[in-house]
């Protein structure tokens, strides 16, 4: 015997509009305050750097500055790459760099190369060195 099949309602009311892109929750659930070009002002110019390059804030920030340059200033007082900042602050790259370029031009934060592996001396030659030394 099977069971008896169930029919499925038509919903009464009319369907709502279409959701503009900027109005989809995002991955938390909320909507975005603002569109990006917002936090990045008008000129959006980019400072050359990588992915891997490394900012370290030199001030506290200033009771002017914008609410994600101060989060990233705060977040920066320890080396952090690039795509780190990206990834904590949860912001693109692109938002990311605009707003690195606006710190490094007021000097607030440095940027530093990454440190290359291939540019230290091998452990094993430094160990015969420190070998070398203790014998003398």
């Amino acid at each position: 015997m099977t069971p008896p099949q169930r029919q499925r309602r038509q919903p009464k009311h009319e369907p709502s509009p279409p959701l503009h892109e900027d109005d989809l929750p995002n991955a938390t659930g909320e909507r975005p305050p603002e569109r990006l070009y917002i936090l990045t002002g008008e000129n959006g110019e980019r400072a050359p750097i990588d992915l891997v390059t490394l900012i370290v804030a030199r001030a506290d920030p200033p009771p002017s500055a914008a609410p994600e340059q101060s989060a990233l200033i705060r977040i920066c007082q320890a080396p952090l790459s690039v795509a780190e900042i990206s990834a904590y602050l949860n912001l693109p790259i692109s938002v990311v760099t605009v707003l690195l370029t606006e710190l490094l031009t007021a000097e607030l934060v440095q940027a530093r190369a990454p440190v290359v592996r291939q540019a230290r001396a091998d452990r094993s030659l430094l160990e015969a060195v420190m070998h070398g030394l203790q014998k003398l």
